[in-house]
């Protein structure tokens, strides 16, 4: 491709061309896709990038990076300004990519409805995953995000693929967790699934350990350490927050984990502002796969909106993330610290 890179980069009409027909796909998927080709060409028009970037910027193959660029100029996309919605999303990618050391970072645009892509993003970013011709293991939390997430996953056959659950599965009351994700993705591929039929934090430090020297356990967690990717809730700490208000802690431990200085939790693993574990309350009890063990090269992030700005913050500076999925003001209002 050859030109001036000095454009316009903006939504003016629907997608026909390049890619598949917009009347073809579900309305959701199809705005996804018109802002995949205008993220593809601000990184090509303004940000100076080469197709090979782009595609491992986007997480798509560099040959999609092509359609998507040349999408976006058949569509009429690209022109003598920058749109300043697409722009700001693909700005506040690349300072999320630089500041934290990410290696893929998705914000997606925050609509006057107050609804985002963030759900979507992430199901095609699981997709993807499990698009890969030969078996892997996709390890995913849990969270209201990531169950809204697995419900936008087309259903398409995979069965060479195993599917892992970071997180118990059971309150501290005895129900099953509404959140539990891995069996709905399961049913959605053919994938076989490998539930965690524990609670997500154990009544005593005891109880944990038994828990963590059964079979089933050591199991998911020889499974974990050979994921391909990582998917992750990452939730706030306070009262009403879900990890409190689903039943998966008392009152009087979400209070003991806030006077510890905890701002947010990753499957139920409680981390201060600093981003560090915090190492009393219930962090002693959890029985998600730790984090640091092992340290997880892809882990990806899903969460948006101003309760979890303080818990994302943490968990990026932490280091506990390798990608993030985010909107438009989650990602404004981390970068604004």
């Amino acid at each position: 491709m050859s030109g001036k890179k000095t454009t316009r980069i903006g939504a003016s009409k629907p997608i026909h061309s390049g890619l598949a027909p917009a009347s073809s796909l579900e309305p959701d998927r199809a705005k996804r896709r018109l802002d995949q080709a205008t993220r593809a060409a601000w990184l090509y028009y303004v940000g100076d990038k080469t197709q090979d970037e782009i595609a491992a910027r986007l997480n798509v193959s560099r040959q999609m990076a092509q359609r998507l660029i040349a999408t976006a100029r058949s569509a009429g996309l690209v022109q003598f300004r920058i749109e300043r919605r697409a722009s700001e999303c693909a700005e506040l990618s690349e300072k999320l990519l630089l500041r934290y050391g990410l290696s893929f970072c998705d914000v997606v645009p925050y609509s006057d409805q107050g609804t985002t892509d963030v759900a979507v993003s992430a199901a095609e970013q699981i997709e993807a995953v499990l698009a890969q011709p030969n078996p892997v293991i996709l390890a995913i939390g849990s969270g209201r995000t990531l169950r809204s997430a697995v419900a936008q996953v087309f259903q398409s056959p995979c069965p060479q693929h195993r599917i892992v659950s970071l997180v118990g599965n059971i309150t501290r009351l005895g129900r099953a967790s509404p959140y539990e994700v891995v069996q709905r993705l399961s049913d959605l591929t053919g994938a076989e699934y490998h539930p965690m039929p524990m609670p997500v934090v154990a009544d005593s430090i005891e109880e944990a350990a038994q828990m963590q020297a059964q079979r089933v356990y050591r199991l998911l967690h020889d499974l974990v350490r050979n994921a391909h990717t990582q998917f992750v809730g990452v939730g706030d700490v306070a009262r009403g927050a879900p990890l409190h208000q689903d039943g998966f802690i008392s009152d009087a431990e979400m209070d003991e984990l806030v006077a510890l200085g905890a701002v947010g939790e990753i499957c139920g693993r409680a981390l201060d502002r600093d981003g560090r574990v915090v190492a009393h309350g219930t962090n002693a009890r959890v029985m998600a796969i730790p984090l640091d063990d092992p340290a997880h090269p892809t882990r990806i992030g899903v969460a948006a909106g101003p309760l979890k700005v303080e818990a994302l913050r943490a968990a990026l500076r932490g280091g506990w993330l390798s990608g993030l999925i985010t909107d438009e003001p989650t990602a404004a209002a981390i970068l604004a610290d």
